[in-house]
């Protein structure tokens, strides 16, 4: 509108000075030309005016449609965020699960932890209980750093009996789960060697420890095999409890695809076995400390951990057998753990 007015006053400057010189008017020229001049002059800068104007509306313009578009995008990460919301609560709904189901699985041990020790110190301390029978955990844990210290737990005892315990397992499952598969495969094996195996489980490993060092001699290769006499039977039972709860249906399926004999194994019975299988290893691993403690007890040596309890009981030291019984724990404990791991590669494999 502006820019119109000054335009039309420019136009009508540049007319009356146009008539004022070409005509005989009786204005001077000269005053007309001043005159024409002035209304020039005034245009030129209403125009510039208009066009600051123009100007500084179109910024307005544009600055309130940049506010505008950064409002409307804020509104949408608001009603993004408001339909993500539901997803996000979940997300730390069961992250707070998880970390309450953690806590859970490590605080009740420790609480029994502690409130075991307060009650052996307690018991100990004010001499409700002989030290005879029951040492201090002062008593006990000074005993426990001068084993450590001396190397008489690391390195007498401790490598030898992770040895028997480790190649006693291993040796045990090399027989269990061959042995077992066949028990379940062949009815005439079953028939033949279940009794018999049966009946080695109902004998103690104490009874039947001697006559293996009697046949075998000292050393490690009859702790091995009292060890994995031990371990045997477990691995067995849980082997073939594994193999025959497979559901039959997709026994049949697999043969009617093709698969037989290894490839059947391989790709449908082991995989569904695997949990059985897996809690057989985790039980076998962690009794396999048993059974060499057991032979160690037999073979009367004098390595071992279970050679140092008998060392204790026969010189009345209990801390020092108590000592022991805290290194065996938690060796156990490392054992399981290793299972463990063993469970989560077996997750992440099938």
């Amino acid at each position: 509108m502006e820019t119109a007015i000054s335009c039309y006053l420019c136009v009508t400057g540049l007319v009356a000075y146009t008539f004022a010189t070409t005509s005989g008017s009786s204005v001077p020229p000269l005053y007309a030309s001043q005159v024409s001049v002035e209304l020039t002059t005034f245009c030129v800068f209403g125009m510039l005016v208009s066009i600051a104007t123009t100007k500084g509306s179109l910024m307005s313009v544009t600055t309130s449609t940049r506010n505008d578009a950064s409002s409307a995008m804020h509104q949408y990460v608001q009603e993004d965020d408001l339909q993500q919301s539901p997803v996000r609560k979940r997300q730390m709904r069961t992250h707070r699960r998880s970390m309450m189901g953690r806590t859970l699985l490590v605080t009740p041990p420790l609480v029994l932890a502690l409130l075991l020790l307060i009650s052996w110190y307690w018991s100990t301390s004010t001499g409700h209980v002989s030290a005879l029978f029951l040492p201090t955990p002062g008593d006990t844990l000074a005993s426990l750093i001068d084993g450590l210290g001396s190397g008489m737990y690391l390195r007498d005892a401790l490598v030898v009996t992770v040895q028997e315990s480790v190649f006693g397992f291993l040796l045990a499952v090399a027989v269990a789960l061959p042995l077992g598969y066949g028990l379940v495969k062949s009815r005439l094996l079953s028939a033949t060697v279940q009794p018999y195996l049966s009946a080695v489980q109902a004998i103690p490993a104490l009874v039947i420890a001697p006559f293996i060092v009697l046949w075998l001699g000292y050393g490690l290769v009859p702790n091995m095999v009292i060890c994995m006499l031990v371990v045997l039977f477990p691995i067995v039972i849980n082997t073939i409890l594994g193999l025959q709860t497979i559901e039959p249906a997709f026994i049949d399926a697999a043969r009617v695809e093709g698969a037989s004999g290894w490839s059947l194994f391989a790709h449908i019975e082991f995989p569904l076995a695997l949990p059985a299988l897996l809690a057989a290893v985790r039980t076998g691993f962690t009794l396999s400390i048993t059974g060499a403690v057991v032979a160690e007890f037999v073979s009367g040596g004098s390595k071992g951990l279970g050679s140092l309890v008998m060392q204790g009981l026969q010189q009345y030291n209990t801390p020092m057998m108590f000592a022991t019984i805290i290194v065996l724990a938690v060796l156990a404990a490392l054992y399981y753990g290793s299972t463990w791991l063993l469970v989560k590669l077996a997750e992440i494999i099938y």
